[in-house]
């Protein structure tokens, strides 16, 4: 187990003389401290399978170190740096028995019989696995190989992290969730450091402490589930994280106020004059703007659809050019084309050019 720490790590598939938009990955710093659950999370092409094949040397950095526990591992080969590794689709051995299977890992490293038997046990039962030990891997369904593949990840006790690269890719979606349930729960029994690669929202807020948010190769955002939702440090990361997600609005801000369609909505926060030459926009999610019965004072906006998601309703809206999502409180019924909103001024933040604007209190 391992603290890691990547330092002004950078990289490009077309050498380091690229230029540094063309980077996969932009420079970044940041610690993960040791026995944390972590997810890297973006859509295809953002960095995040580069980062992970860094941190397991698959890939050699264009710039910048990698550290477990303060040692310098990036010239070190992926044999060296003691990690495990959980691909998309199940590495197994078909031939072998599930038990034979899960053991490999520790008798290629020479560990004592009864210590392999006990810990192929502990995994074997943490996954459910157990009634399966005596049976040869070939014929089993994909989830229960995929199975296999995480406990021969997670059955050596001394690795520096076990890397996930987007393992419930050939998972039936009914078995997702417990799978990522078992995960979360294999974690805080094995306390190893984990790191999981995925595009999905719901697997890394469901299984990591922290998640960190990629886009252009870049790390926009990282924190727990719930600063994401409710602080996005970034427009890409309101967007992203949450369904539907963030509205992002161009608006004119100044002091306690923005403005947007010639309306004005109070703001909590005081933004004095912000620069100039830069995009300014308001972000504030659905769950906290309301459809209302139109009435001076509110911003008026035209309905194009009502999304009835069982526990709640959201109304698809439009103004001028600009389509929103709004909350339908209950009881209230949208009738004609047009509806009031109303803003939680509490919920509302501001945007320069895609970044967060603290605002004063």
């Amino acid at each position: 187990m391992a603290r890691i720490d990547l330092v002004d790590l950078a990289h490009s598939y077309g050498g380091n003389d690229a230029p540094p938009a063309s980077f996969a990955l932009k420079p970044v710093t940041m610690t993960w401290r040791q026995g944390g659950a972590y997810a890297l999370l973006g859509p295809s092409g953002c960095g995040k399978t580069t980062l992970l094949n860094l941190i397991s040397g698959i890939v050699t950095p264009s710039r910048g170190k990698i550290m477990f526990d303060g040692k310098d591992i990036t010239p070190l080969s992926t044999q060296k740096r003691n990690i495990a590794q959980v691909f998309q689709f199940p590495v197994i051995y078909d031939t072998m028995t599930v038990g034979q299977n899960l053991a490999f890992p520790l008798k290629n490293r020479g560990v004592a019989k009864a210590e392999v038997d006990a810990r192929v046990r502990q995994i074997a039962d943490l996954l459910d696995l157990s009634p399966y030990l005596n049976r040869k891997a070939t014929r089993l369904t994909a989830d229960a190989k995929q199975k296999i593949s995480l406990g021969r990840g997670l059955v050596r006790s001394d690795v520096a992290a076990v890397l996930f690269d987007e393992p419930l890719t050939v998972i039936d979606p009914e078995l997702k969730w417990q799978l990522r349930s078992k995960l979360k729960a294999l974690h805080r029994e094995l306390d190893l450091t984990m790191i999981y690669v995925t595009h999905d929202q719901t697997e890394a807020l469901t299984f990591a402490d922290t998640v960190v948010v990629m886009h252009d190769g870049r790390v926009v955002q990282s924190g727990t589930p719930a600063e994401l939702f409710d602080k996005p440090a970034h427009t890409f990361v309101g967007y992203f994280i949450g369904s539907p997600g963030m509205n992002i609005v161009p608006a004119e801000v100044s002091g306690h106020e923005a403005r947007i369609d010639g309306h004005v909505i109070g703001l909590r926060r005081n933004y004095g004059v912000l620069p100039a030459g830069k995009k300014i926009e308001i972000g504030v999610r659905p769950e906290f703007v309301d459809v209302a019965t139109p009435a001076s004072g509110l911003l008026s906006a035209k309905v194009e659809r009502i999304d009835d998601l069982g526990r709640i309703q959201f109304a698809r809206v439009r103004v001028g050019n600009t389509k929103l999502a709004a909350r339908v409180p209950p009881g209230f019924s949208v009738s004609g084309d047009t509806t009031g909103l109303i803003f939680d001024p509490a919920h509302v933040h501001v945007y320069a050019d895609s970044q967060l604007v603290e605002g004063v209190a």
